[in-house]
C-alpha cells in the first residue's frame, strides 16, 4: 500500500501535469484559430481564380494546357500531409491508414503494375511512410514541412508541376485532413493533376460568371490562370492541414486534461482515506494508553 508521502508526490505530478496540459490545449487553440483565418483569407482568392476560370469555359473558345490534358496512368505520385509534432492523438495513424487504402483503390483501377511513388509532409508522417514495404511503391523526399509557407510551397508545386509536364509521372493526388471543425476532420483524397474541368466548373460557372471580354485571348488566359489556381488549392491544402492538426491536438489535450483530472480526484480520495485511517490509528494508540 502506498504511502502518505508517495501519494502526495503523485498528486503533485498529476497537478502539474493538468496545468500543463491544459497550456498546450491553449496554445494549440491558439493556433487552429489563426489556421482559420488564413482559410477565410485565401477563400476570396480561390474564388476569384475559380470566377474567371468559369466565365473561360463558359466561352466559345478552345482550351488546352499541359496541366488539364489527361492520359494513360502508369506512374501515380501521392502527396500525403501529415505532422512534424506529435501529441496530436490518432491524428497522423489516421492519414496512414487512407493511405493505405488509396494505394490499393489505385492499383485495382490502373492494374498491379502500377508505379506508385509517395511524397510524405511532415516528419511524423515521413517516419509512417518510410516503413511502407510494398511491390511498385517508392517513397521520395518532398523537401517541404507541414509548416512550410509561401515559396517554399510554391516552389514544391513547380517540382511536382515539372514532374507532370516531364512525363516523370502521369498523375498527382494530395491526401491531407479536410478542417471541418474543432471535433470534425476528415481525410481527403483530391486529384491535383491533371486537372478536370469539373473541379472549378461547379464552382466558377454558372450563375456566378457575367458575359467578358477577354485580352489576351481567352486561351492565353487560361494558359496562365491554371498555374495560379493549382498554387491557391495548395496553399488552402497546407493550411487545413495545420489548422486540422492543431484541432486533433486541441481534442488530444482535452482528454489529457480530462483524464488527468479523474485521476487527480482518486489520487486525493485516496489520500483523504489514507490519512483519516492513520489519524483514526494514532487516536486509538492514545487511547489505549490513558487506559492503560
Amino acid at each position: 500500500m502506498a504511502t502518505l508521502r508517495e501519494l502526495k508526490g503523485r498528486i503533485g505530478s498529476v497537478a502539474s501535469s493538468e496545468k500543463i496540459t491544459g497550456a498546450m490545449k491553449m496554445i494549440s487553440s491558439a493556433k487552429m484559430h489563426k489556421a482559420e483565418q488564413g482559410l477565410k483569407r485565401l477563400l476570396p482568392y480561390r474564388n476569384l481564380i475559380e470566377g474567371i476560370l468559369g466565365n473561360l469555359l463558359d466561352s466559345d473558345a478552345e482550351f488546352s494546357s499541359p496541366l488539364t490534358e489527361p492520359r494513360d496512368v502508369h506512374r501515380l505520385t501521392i502527396v500525403v500531409l501529415g505532422s512534424d509534432d506529435g501529441l496530436c492523438g490518432a491524428y497522423n495513424v489516421n492519414i496512414y491508414k487512407d493511405l493505405i487504402r488509396a494505394i490499393a483503390d489505385h492499383r485495382s483501377r490502373y492494374g498491379a503494375q502500377l508505379e506508385i511513388t509517395v511524397m510524405p509532409v511532415g516528419a511524423k508522417m515521413a517516419k509512417a511512410v518510410g516503413k511502407l514495404r510494398m511491390e511498385g511503391v517508392k517513397v521520395a523526399s518532398s523537401g517541404v514541412t507541414s509548416k512550410s509557407a509561401g515559396d517554399d510551397v510554391r516552389d514544391f508545386l513547380d517540382r511536382l508541376r515539372d514532374s507532370y509536364t516531364s512525363g516523370a509521372t502521369d498523375r498527382i493526388d494530395i491526401l491531407y485532413m479536410h478542417f471541418l471543425s474543432v471535433s470534425r476532420q476528415r481525410p481527403a483524397l483530391d486529384q491535383l493533376i491533371p486537372m478536370e474541368a469539373s473541379t472549378f466548373n461547379g464552382n466558377g460557372g454558372g450563375n456566378s460568371c457575367r458575359p467578358c471580354l477577354f485580352e489576351p485571348s481567352a486561351s492565353e488566359i487560361f494558359v496562365s490562370v491554371i498555374p495560379m489556381y493549382l498554387l491557391a488549392v495548395m496553399q488552402e491544402v497546407f493550411t487545413e492541414n495545420r489548422a486540422s492538426e492543431q484541432a486533433a491536438r486541441v481534442m488530444a489535450m482535452q482528454s489529457a486534461n480530462d483524464n488527468a483530472k479523474k485521476l487527480l480526484e482518486q489520487l486525493q480520495l485516496e489520500y483523504n482515506k489514507l490519512r483519516q485511517q492513520s489519524i483514526t490509528t494514532e487516536l486509538l494508540d492514545i487511547v489505549g494508553g490513558q487506559i492503560r
